[in-house]
This record gives C-alpha cells, structure tokens and sequence, in this order.
C-alpha cells in the first residue's frame, strides 16, 4: 500500500483536507500544529518544494486504533505489546517490484523537499525517517526513528541516543568501518509506531510492523546499503554513518523548546531512490503527532507495569507533560499503598517520567481539571508525596541537569482513602431529565 492507497484507506474515517493555497515553510508549521487533529493534512504548494508535502497520520489514538483495527485503549496497548514479543518473518520481494526502483535521482538532498520547521532552526530536518541498520558483525537489524539536518548537499547530522543503532554503530566502530544504514521516508504507518517502539535488542522492527499488518509487510533488498526496506515506501535514502561528527540542533523537541547543540555523526548520501508520484511525509517536531508516535509504546508499556499492581482503567502519558514526561493513572485501588506502589512501577517502567499523578477511577484523566481536582480534594503532601532526588531522567528536560540526564521526580497519591465516608470525598451529582437535556440543547444553539 503505497501513501496515496493509504489516503484513500483513511479517508473513510478520518478527512483528508488538501491545501492549494502556497505557503511558506513557517506557515506550513503553523497550520499543522493547530489543525483539528481529526485532520489529515496534504499541502500541495509549499514554497520552493517539489512534491505534495503530508503530516498528521499518527496525530491521534483514534487513528491508531483505526489502522490496528481496534476499539480500547487495553486493546491497542496489547497488539503492540504483543507484536514486539511476537515478530514475524517478512516476505522478501525483488528489487524491481519496488515501485522507488525506477528512479534514481542521485545524491542531491535538495531535490528532496526537505523543510526548515522553525526561523531558528539550523538549517533543513527530516523528521520522519525511519533508519533501518544491520549490524555489520552480529547480523542485527534495527529500525529507528531519528531526526536528521542536512549539513550539506549530500551530508546530514544524525541525532543518536545510546539504545540499539548506537550499539550498531559502536559495532562498526570497532571494525574499523561505516555503518551502511537506509532511511525509509513515507510508507505504512504501523511501520513508524514499530520503529517508535523499544523491543529488546535483536528484535527486528519490521518484523514487529509485519505482525501489526498481520503478515503484509513485504520488504526489498536496496541495491547500496543491502538492507531490507519496506518494498511500498515513497522515498529511500541509501547511505552509511561515518565515524566523523558535526554539531547537530539546536532542534525544537517534545517540550516545544530548542534542545541543545552537540557533536553527532554524520550520515553520508550514497543514493536517493522516489517513488512515482511520490508524496512527502514529516512530522512537525513539537506536535501532537511527534508527541502520540513518541510515546504510545511508553504508555503501553507503563500501563503493563502497573496493570499487575491494581486494576487500572486508564493511563495517559498527558499533553501537558509532553507525552513522555508525565504520566496519570487512573486505578480501583484495592488497598491502602496501591497507589504508591503505582507510582514507583511507573517510574521503573518508563525512566524518563519526571512526574506520576495516580487518581482514583471516577476521574478522568483525559480531563486535567478533575485530575487538579483530585489533588485538591484527596491529596496531602505529608502522607501522600513520593520525592526521588536526583535520578535518571530526561535529555529533553530544560529544568534538568541535562548533560548527565538527572533529575528530581515526583510521585502524587491523589486516591481518596478506601474506608473514607463517601460523602467526604465524592462530588454530588443530579440524573438530568429529558426536559433538562432539551432544553441545554435549545440554550446552546440560541447562543451560537
């Protein structure tokens, strides 16, 4: 299934606008942070750009659970979990049956049309490049998402973090040679939810992305790098990560804020493969779409953790925290201490997390008004405050100490006690009769 066949797919739920208007770079971004995210976005005109330019496939759950073809959050948690402990073998197709085989346009990255986000941005991103890398000795392959600046016609800065293509990449180092590496833009978005995703080291993502598209994932062998690639991906940059270092950022990350300047590898161009009628894919750094893609296997994975301490109705990586930084649970606790050991699960399952807010099931936590609720009604500071000084945490933290990735987390037990009198802790509710339904409904569209 190529980009456009996946339009056509999604337009059935979700819109699909199309924007002829021309548009600077600037604007572009504007445009997709604020859109409605029930909005599919393809810009046909953006400034000193060759090709249509798409952005908001992975910006919701919604659309998520509509390509994996589920209902619940349990549900959507389980089928990535389970595709990570289950990998299935890829079918291998010839070169030739990739659509991007036909055209080779070279090593020039400006043909790509590749955007500059932000006024202060160093320079050109690629936002959305999944990095397929196979160990040059261990045979192991791994798919990443990695952003990349382009420092040069036929040279970009790569942003490594020390997980799984760092050790690749250490491998080839000690060999004495490049890593030969393939970045796939645009193709099936489960691949980008399995490459987003953490299985443990040998786990190939793509066989992770064939068992979310139970067994549809067929792959070709690029001629360059000899990796395997998705055969139905618009664009494919062949290249390898030399063991040379330019500054990389200062890059606008999850928090919204410039992330710092430093030295990281540079990736040198070997090839450019584009698929006719090719269609450009990027992520606006910053979004609600970097943000969902970035941490929904975080939240399934907390969500595991925590599931075997207390029942849990829901669990939100929130939007104010970032999607990584920090996390509410809603729980039917069951005894007193519940809540507190859920806080430190949380913590073990995603050491990123800063802060862990744990409420009771009536709350919901997709609502940051009844979670401060919450807090002001069942919280008290002396009784129910988890403080880790100075641990492991995030690089994207500005308030951090960011060069040794430290930090002080926080843990809230804002559950009511279980003994409590209900009338203590519980808000009054009235049931609305039909009478008082219709006429909110007539007071609303008198207001409009």
């Amino acid at each position: 299934m190529n980009m456009r066949e996946l339009l056509d797919l999604m337009s059935e739920e979700f819109p699909v606008k199309i924007i002829d208007e021309p548009l600077t770079e600037e604007e572009f971004t504007y445009i997709a942070l604020h859109a409605n995210v029930e909005n599919i976005l393809l810009f046909n005109n953006i400034k000193g750009k060759n090709m249509p330019i798409l952005t908001n496939i992975l910006n919701s759950r919604e659309k998520i659970k509509f390509l994996l073809g589920v209902k619940s959050d349990h549900e959507l948690y389980s089928k990535i979990l389970y595709a990570c402990k289950n990998p299935s073998k890829n079918k291998v197709d010839r070169f030739e049956s990739a659509p991007f085989s036909r055209n080779n346009i070279g090593k020039n990255l400006s043909k790509l049309p590749i955007l500059k986000f932000f006024p202060k941005d160093p320079g050109p991103y690629i936002t959305s490049g999944i990095v397929i890398a196979k160990g040059p000795k261990s045979g192991v392959y791994n798919a990443s998402i990695h952003r990349l600046l382009v420092i040069g016609e036929d040279k970009m800065t790569i942003r490594i973090v020390p997980r799984h293509l760092w050790r690749l990449y250490r491998e080839a180092a000690e060999l004495g040679v490049p890593l030969k590496v393939s970045i796939v833009i645009g193709t099936h978005p489960l691949v980008l939810l399995a490459a987003a995703s953490s299985p443990p080291f040998g786990v190939n993502e793509l066989e992770v992305a064939n068992t979310l598209l139970k067994g549809r994932l067929d792959l070709v062998k690029v001629p360059y790098s000899n990796i395997l690639v998705p055969k139905f991906s618009e664009i494919v940059i062949e290249g390898e990560i030399l063991h040379e270092e330019a500054l990389e950022g200062p890059f606008v990350d999850a928090t919204g804020t410039y992330d710092i300047k430093r030295l990281q590898p540079i990736v040198k161009v070997n090839a450019i493969w584009v698929s006719p009628n090719a269609i450009y894919y990027t992520i606006v750094p910053s979004s609600e779409e970097h943000l969902i893609l970035m941490g929904l296997y975080k939240e399934a994975i907390i969500w595991d953790y925590v599931r075997k301490i207390a029942p849990v109705k829901k669990v939100r990586l929130t939007r104010g925290g970032c999607r990584w930084l920090h996390v509410a649970i809603s729980i039917k606790k069951l005894s007193e201490g519940d809540a507190k050991n859920v806080i430190m699960a949380a913590f073990s399952a995603h050491p990123s997390l800063k802060h862990v807010i744990v409420v009771d099931e009536d709350i919901d936590i997709d609502n940051p008004y009844e979670i401060e609720w919450a807090i002001a009604t069942r919280f008290q500071a002396t009784k129910d405050l988890v403080i880790i000084p100075r641990a492991r945490g995030s690089s994207l933290d500005p308030s951090a100490d960011q060069e040794n990735m430290l930090t002080d987390k926080v843990g809230i037990d804002a559950t009511k006690p279980i003994k409590a009198k209900e009338k203590s802790f519980n808000r009054v509710k009235l049931k609305p009769s039909p009478k008082c339904v219709e006429i909110l409904k007539n007071l609303e569209r008198l207001s409009v």
